[in-house]
């Protein structure tokens, strides 16, 4: 465990520093980091639960995880479809919720951890879902502290938000910092698994699968974009005044300067003109 720790501490330190990713693929040959992955999983109430094969934790051996990583040491290692379910909602209507086989959760948690190490660094701290140690409360707490001054927000709902995510779109962001086509080969594999409802195989377009452990992090990378554009663009513009602020020493000296243009002191006046431009 002690190793894969070092490699995320490392890939960490990247994203810190806006660092591109480069080789990135090969971290995912280390066995501890599968393990690591294993033990969360393991931890699931649904770990027993079946995808769309007769793939689960139970009798779960080191022999199934070096398979997985000699399949993505030479690239073999194909996502397959997952099971997809409807869920009723509280509001009415269903969720659709894709349950994957456990090689594709080893293999999604493991580059969970990775794109997490490197991307979490860099995300908004006004960004509170899906994010450790973050929820709703921490972004109610923000809000209580920092928002009493507030004229204006932005309230809006994004309708099917994981479906409806564009995979090329999602691909040039993620292709921006990370410099290793392997890995971004197999995320698109991911992407594009597809999934079986009702025992019929359905094709994905568009979106990251609902229920799979990469996509919530995926869709934060997505919607980091909405975040800077916010933050970069929108407040700036909807924030600024019509005049600059009151500034006491610009206003010090310009009384100063007329002053001593009434007193015909023109060396000072030049000199007090020279400090203001």
């Amino acid at each position: 465990m002690q190793r894969a720790e070092h490699i995320l501490q490392a890939i960490r330190k990247l994203g810190e520093k806006r660092i591109p990713l480069t080789r990135v693929y090969r971290c995912l040959y280390g066995e501890d980091l599968f393990l690591a992955a294993y033990d969360k999983i393991a931890r699931n109430k649904g770990a027993l639960t079946k995808g769309t094969a007769d793939d689960t934790v139970d009798g779960m051996n080191l022999h199934r995880i070096h398979t997985i990583i000699e399949q993505l040491r030479h690239e073999r290692f194909r996502f397959r479809p997952a099971r997809r379910v409807r869920i009723p909602k509280k509001s009415g209507g269903t969720r659709p919720l894709g349950i994957p086989n456990l090689s594709e959760k080893l293999v999604q948690e493991a580059l969970r951890q990775v794109l997490e190490a490197y991307y979490e660094p860099r995300f908004s701290d006004s960004s509170h879902g899906f994010r450790t140690r973050r929820g709703c409360h921490t972004a109610l707490t923000r809000i209580y502290q920092q928002f009493g001054g507030t004229t204006w927000f932005i309230e809006g709902d994004i309708r099917g938000c994981f479906e409806q995510i564009d995979h090329e779109v999602l691909m040039e962001i993620l292709s921006r910092d990370i410099h290793d086509g392997r890995l971004l080969n197999l995320i698109r594999r991911c992407l594009q698994a597809g999934y079986m409802e009702d025992w019929h195989y359905h094709r994905t377009y568009s979106g990251t699968p609902q229920g799979g452990i990469v996509s919530p992090l995926l869709a934060n990378i997505y919607l980091h974009e909405l975040d800077a554009f916010v933050e970069g663009v929108l407040i700036p513009q909807y924030t600024r005044g019509k005049r600059r602020a009151y500034n006491p020493e610009y206003a010090r000296l310009s009384w100063h300067i007329k002053q001593g243009r009434q007193r015909g002191e023109y060396e000072q006046v030049r000199a007090l003109v020279f400090l203001i431009n």
